[in-house]
């Protein structure tokens, strides 16, 4: 394969000619005479300000520090490679705090400890595990120094890129934050306006409780049988099927399905029409939904058909309950509902229609100003990975 103009093949990929490619032991030092193991954390620590790292984040708070400093954390247990994106396996940690025995410390031998973090955070680093026996891996202290790694010629080179990363990442926390003190805003709106214990300006009406089957007709989906058949299925369809996991990938709109019937297959189902709220019944039980493509729905699901409250109101009326499904729904190999419950199941509206749209409209604009700060999210993200292919590469330099 051709190499580019002022580039070298090595053994980590392409890097520019000037860039060397070090041992993590050459350029790092690996600190784990630091680490506190988990069962003497447990057993004579008590709770303190000072939090406890394991290789995926915070286990816990402790009343005393072992690591002080910047340092980077990547874990020892090959299982959770395996099981865990890299992202997850990889943490910079700065301050006062303490290690358990799963995680390697790390800190660079020039105080460059984020170099370290930010080339590694998204490598794939299997080829390095051990085999401890029974299926389990290890990336141990002595592989993880031997593992070679790109390094800028300068100082400057290398603080340019991690300050630049580091940039990134700040904007995504702050993103994340706004999203998460905006979810909470929503939550305490939810426990007010869905309860009656906020008014609207405005509206003076008495307020009922009644039974969802009061309010609407609930109707349980069908499955053709045996569900894997692929006479059931045409790609070419317009006509979606739900699965659990669509569910799961969307937010209050559905306006795709990865799986479409065929004709035998809507006749051996149940079709819903495109804008009617749906729930799921089975798994991730009392997820509700508004389709925006017609579908069809199977038995771990439930459509609500001939409302007498705005649908929206009682979209969110059941987003607000959600939680609670799961104290009642039937056990089993999968929790889950069934008509009776849902239809006994009793939720507070005001007898003005007008006062329940003006409730689920306030809801709905919050929900779609953290679905435009979600999206600012997912494109600051894909952002930060195009930097780190680029920047981590020498494929753009700074300096």
């Amino acid at each position: 394969m051709a190499v580019r103009a002022r580039f070298k093949q090595t053994e980590v990929g392409e890097i520019p000619e000037d860039w060397s490619v070090d041992s993590v032991g050459q350029t790092f030092n690996i600190r784990n005479n630091l680490r506190l193991p988990i069962s003497r954390a447990v057993r004579e620590k008590i709770a303190g300000p000072y939090p406890y790292y394991g290789p995926t984040g915070i286990q816990g708070y402790i009343n005393e520090y072992r690591v002080e400093g910047e340092h980077a954390l990547i874990g020892e247990d090959g299982d959770h490679f395996l099981k865990f994106s890299q992202q997850r396996m990889t943490l910079l940690v700065r301050g006062r705090f303490n290690v358990n025995n799963h995680a390697h410390i790390v800190q660079g031998t020039t105080n460059l400890t984020a170099w370290f973090y930010y080339y590694f955070s998204h490598r794939d680093l299997s080829q390095f595990l051990t085999r401890q026996g029974a299926g389990r891996y290890k990336l141990t202290k002595q592989a993880l120094k031997d593992i070679p790694c790109a390094l800028p010629p300068t100082k400057a080179e290398q603080e340019a890129i991690a300050e630049a990363l580091s940039d990134a990442d700040g904007l995504i926390e702050s993103l994340e934050q706004l999203i998460a003190k905006k979810r909470q805003i929503k939550q305490g709106a939810m426990q007010e306006l869905l309860t009656g214990k906020r008014r609207l300006p405005g509206f003076e009406g008495k307020w009922e409780e009644k039974r969802i089957g009061s309010l609407a007709q609930v109707q349980r989906g069908a499955s053709p049988r045996p569900i894997d058949s692929p006479i059931w299925f045409d790609d070419n369809s317009e006509i979606g099927w739900v699965r659990i996991s669509d569910v799961t990938k969307s937010n209050i709109f559905l306006r795709a399905t990865t799986q479409r019937l065929s004709d035998l297959g809507i006749r051996h189902s149940r079709p819903v029409g495109r804008d009617s709220l749906i729930m799921s019944i089975c798994a991730t039980v009392g997820r509700p939904m508004i389709t925006k493509i017609n579908v069809c729905i199977h038995d771990g699901f439930v459509v609500f058909d001939d409302l007498k409250v705005d649908q929206m109101y009682l979209y969110y009326s059941l987003a607000f309950i959600e939680n609670d499904w799961s104290k009642h729904g039937q056990t089993g190999s999968q929790m889950n509902l069934n008509t009776n419950l849902i239809n006994s199941t009793r939720i507070k509206a005001p007898k003005d229609t007008g006062e329940q749209t003006a409730i689920a409209t306030i809801l709905s604009d919050m929900d779609t100003e953290i679905t435009e700060l979600e999206t600012k999210l997912t494109k600051a993200r894909k952002v930060k990975q195009g930097m780190m292919q680029e920047l981590l590469t020498g494929r753009i330099r700074l300096v």
